[in-house]
């Protein structure tokens, strides 16, 4: 048996033996497929620490199977529905990027197909980006004509009492093989610049609400609805809730969002009659 470290003698960023740990590389996959009676069924399910899948009767979740991401993680996650398929994926809660050995940065990279007929709703809890941390979300979808797709992507700055980490996102979305588009956002807690009004405009949190599919026959200066938050407003250091929608060159519409907490952000993001999700059936194949 090896002997155990002396945690006074292990490298450790913030008190915690991060330095030591190596950095992962991970994958997990979902196959969803159309199967009799109108549900869903998932022939492929594929999980790899600390990319955890676990199905249940409305979603796909995805369940963390170890702290962060930490900096230098790098994991995928491969989602296909095929066609006449619906799926939901979300995740069991929030995740925390951390940082790693060196400042460097860890990454998440969704890669999703949606087929003709077929409906993917991805749906994941918020990223907290902590103090030192530096994480890329990136995300790139391929969508068929006649597809569905409904995207979340939200970030909050820092846990409590931090000033957070350095955050960047990438959306990029084709439709019908033409691209449809193309976004990308990098932000930092301790960047004035970034926190002042030509970014954040003083907010922690930001996100971004994609829906994409021949359903969208609303006009899409009728679909944000005003957002009531004079309460949130009227706290302490509160900024103004920003909400705005943008039509997209194509069947599909972009919300973003700024707000001073996780909850507002949601609030705000889900404010448009064109996102509120129905329900979906999945059930595993063999």
């Amino acid at each position: 048996m090896p002997p155990i470290p002396d945690p006074a003698a292990t490298p450790t960023v913030n008190g915690h033996g991060w330095l030591g740990r190596n950095r992962i590389s991970a994958a997990a996959e979902i196959l969803a497929v159309a199967g009799a009676g109108g549900m869903t069924r998932l022939p492929v399910l594929a999980s790899q620490v600390p990319l955890v899948l676990r199905r249940t009767p409305e979603a796909v979740y995805l369940v963390g199977g170890a702290a962060g991401p930490i900096g230098g993680d790098q994991l995928t996650l491969r989602i296909s529905v095929g066609p006449g398929a619906s799926l939901r994926v979300r995740t069991a809660a929030a995740s925390i990027a951390l940082p790693g050995p060196g400042g460097l940065e860890s990454a998440l990279r969704v890669m999703i197909d949606v087929a003709a007929g077929a409906r993917l709703e991805y749906l994941p809890e918020p990223l907290v980006v902590s103090a030192g941390a530096r994480h890329a979300t990136i995300i790139r979808a391929t969508v068929a004509d006649g597809g569905s797709l409904i995207v979340r992507d939200e970030f909050l700055l820092g846990r409590h009492g931090e000033t957070g980490g350095a955050c960047r996102t990438e959306l990029q979305v084709s439709y019908a093989g033409r691209p449809l588009l193309r976004q990308s956002l990098e932000v930092s807690g301790t960047d004035q610049a970034d926190r002042g009004p030509a970014v954040l405009a003083g907010h922690r949190a930001a996100g971004t609400l994609l829906q994409v599919g021949p359903e969208l026959t609303e006009r899409p200066a009728d679909l944000v609805s005003p957002v009531d938050d004079k309460a949130a407003a009227d706290k302490p250091g509160a900024h103004p809730p920003s909400v705005a929608a943008m039509p997209l060159a194509g069947p599909g519409i972009l919300i973003t969002a700024l707000a001073d907490d996780a909850v507002t952000l949601r609030r705000n993001l889900s404010a448009t009659p064109s996102t509120r999700t129905r329900a979906l059936g999945t059930r595993t194949g063999t």
